[in-house]
């Protein structure tokens, strides 16, 4: 081939792996959850409150057999995503509406609620939650609320009903378990989280699909 041939070619075969490799970037770009801004207006010194639920399945869209969280954003809407901008220093009151069944505790370490005011939650508005017994066949833990940057970790009751929310966003009417607790941000950066009980129905030990993807049970905390 004529050495102006296979320098054609080489350029040829370099933009298209260049382009390709855009193509791949803003395909993964487009994937990701939109950020839900809890820190937009914020007034120094106020806390934050944080409303999210966790679903057995998000019934529609591509993934409609996947468990998933969502979140409740500033203007009353409830988001797909995990990806949530909070201020720094600020203190979170969190609430968690949990529509899922669940199983017993593979590991004992994430029925320990750590990272939290207090070290513990308030299940449905009475009883103080410090610890799941992964030994009670009567205790079925669904999902955790897992900020390991933060040594936060908060497992959620399961809900003891087989007549499941089949489409999210749940509604209050349905089955669930309500979950409070507060913790406080530090300062800046990208704290990840995500569930620690496996539940990814349908692969290798239940950790993948949803466990690994964002706007399922895997997100970022921005702290700003």
């Amino acid at each position: 081939m004529p050495k102006a041939g296979r320098l054609a070619l080489a350029i040829f075969i370099f933009a298209l792996a260049f382009g390709m490799g855009v193509w791949g970037v803003a395909a993964y770009l487009r994937i990701q959850p939109a950020n839900v801004n809890f820190a937009a207006g914020h007034r120094p010194g106020q806390p934050v409150d944080l409303t999210a639920q966790t679903v057995g399945t998000f019934g529609t869209g591509v993934h409609a057999d996947w468990v998933s969280y969502l979140v409740k954003a500033p203007d009353g809407r409830w988001a797909h995503s995990t990806q949530w901008v909070l201020p720094a220093y600020t203190r979170v009151n969190m609430t968690i509406l949990e529509y899922d069944g669940g199983t017993p505790l593979r590991n004992p370490v994430w029925g320990l609620v750590r990272g939290v005011r207090g070290g513990y939650y308030t299940l449905n508005g009475t009883k103080k939650v410090s610890l799941l017994q992964s030994s009670s066949a009567t205790t079925l833990v669904a999902h955790t609320f897992t900020v390991p940057a933060m040594g936060i970790n908060v497992p959620l009751y399961a809900v003891p009903s087989s007549n499941l929310c089949a489409v999210a966003p749940c509604s209050l009417k349905e089955p669930h378990e309500t979950i409070k607790f507060s913790f406080y941000t530090g300062h800046p950066g990208q704290y990840r989280w995500q569930c620690f009980i496996p539940c990814g129905l349908g692969y290798l030990d239940g950790n993948g699909g949803p466990m690994d993807t964002l706007g399922y049970m895997a997100g970022f905390l921005k702290v700003v």
